[in-house]
């Protein structure tokens, strides 16, 4: 078992017109440490990074360390891969393309790969796309399928189970292509256009899809199950579906940016605005585009049971949802890869938010048992 080591950082402090401070850090660090340090013991892992945000306050306590090759320690600096998470950014750039009027929810993939009409995915629209509510595409492509251009070409002869819209199929391919329509639409590379118009815009300097060579050191390397060393693999449309690396630091602050995304310039705010629309309610879960939205307060085992494998893995019935309820949301998203595990949740009625990056692959309930017991604590403080 690997020793703990444990660095807790004194809060950062980040004020907005109107927040309260009178939050209690001693008591914040002990919820988290009875929440994650039982998980970093019970998974084995090397290394963790929490970040926290309430009333305008930033908290981060860190775990282990980045590599058990003589990594460093774990900072809110050091660079984890989010996996899943990186479908949030996704959605936002497309927000960032409706802001511009470079793109339309309701076009379908023809308007921007023209020798797509007329095949059964051009009667999906984006909306369709970036909800995965397109007809049933799968959780991953077919193996063999290596390249942009063969998913592109199985795109183009792929046949739907259901009509856009009937049924929720959690599919990397779906909001994979929904990110590469959004390049498009913007008349660009997808990686290139998330730097600029969304890491950068957002002052996210420790973001990434490709890490550069002056963050390299930061990267923390991540475990299989056994240990050994692993890092993503690429694949087809992985830039878009989970290829974004970050750090505490930098995920919290855009945790930030959509629990205020008023105090954004304008297109910005937009394009966070458009990420927190209700799109389909599926069982007890509402999806949006890359956020998953439910009701608040909510126990455990409800937040589990949003997060379920069935929603995960199996198609699910999906009802258009036209407008929100007006109740408090809770908005969620895990991620994993191989050797890396992630969970953001935040609250923006309640200023708070929550974010949790591993480099191992966290059994997901401990994952979000933990977080939600952090959530409760920092409610108890509102």
């Amino acid at each position: 078992m690997l020793q703990l080591i444990k660095l807790a950082l004194p809060a950062c402090l980040v004020i907005y017109p109107g927040a309260s401070y009178a939050v209690d850090h001693t008591a914040i660090a002990a919820a988290v440490d009875g929440a994650f340090v039982p998980l970093i013991k019970e998974h084995d892992v090397p290394g963790l990074a929490v970040g926290v945000s309430i009333n305008g306050e930033h908290h981060f306590f860190n775990y282990g360390v980045s590599s058990l090759d003589g990594g460093e320690p774990v900072t809110e600096h050091t660079i984890f891969e989010l996996g899943s998470v990186s479908k949030t950014f996704t959605a936002a750039l497309g927000g960032y393309a409706l802001a511009q009027g470079k793109l339309s929810l309701e076009h379908t993939p023809s308007r921007y790969i023209p020798e797509l009409a007329g095949a059964p995915i051009d009667n999906a629209t984006l909306a369709h796309l970036g909800t995965y509510t397109a007809g049933g595409l799968p959780l991953q492509f077919p193996e063999g399928i290596t390249s942009d251009d063969e998913a592109l070409s199985y795109l183009a002869a792929w046949q739907a189970d259901a009509a856009p819209g009937q049924i929720r199929r959690y599919s990397n391919p779906s909001i994979g292509f929904f990110g590469h329509l959004t390049a498009r639409a913007l008349g660009g590379e997808f990686a290139e256009l998330l730097d600029e118009e969304i890491f950068d815009a957002l002052d996210l300097d420790h973001t990434h899809v490709r890490v550069p060579e002056n963050h390299e050191a930061l990267y923390a390397w991540g475990y299989d199950a056994e240990n050994r060393p692993i890092r993503v693999n690429p694949g087809p449309f992985d830039d878009e579906a989970y290829g974004v690396k970050s750090s505490a630091a930098d995920v919290i602050a855009f945790v930030d940016a959509n629990i205020r995304p008023e105090t954004l310039q304008r297109d910005l705010r937009e394009a966070i605005e458009a990420t927190q629309m209700p799109y389909f309610r599926i069982g007890p879960m509402v999806q949006g585009l890359g956020w998953e939205q439910m009701p608040y307060p909510l126990t455990a085992e409800e937040l589990l049971a949003g997060n379920s494998l069935t929603l995960a893995m199996e198609p699910n019935p999906a009802a258009s949802v036209n407008e929100g309820t007006g109740e408090t949301v809770l908005f969620n998203k895990t991620g994993s890869t191989n050797g890396f595990g992630a969970y953001v949740a935040f609250v923006p009625e309640e200023d708070m938010g929550v974010v949790m990056l591993a480099n191992k692959n966290v059994f997901m309930p401990a994952r979000i048992h933990a977080v939600h017991a952090v959530l409760e604590a920092l409610a108890a403080q509102n």
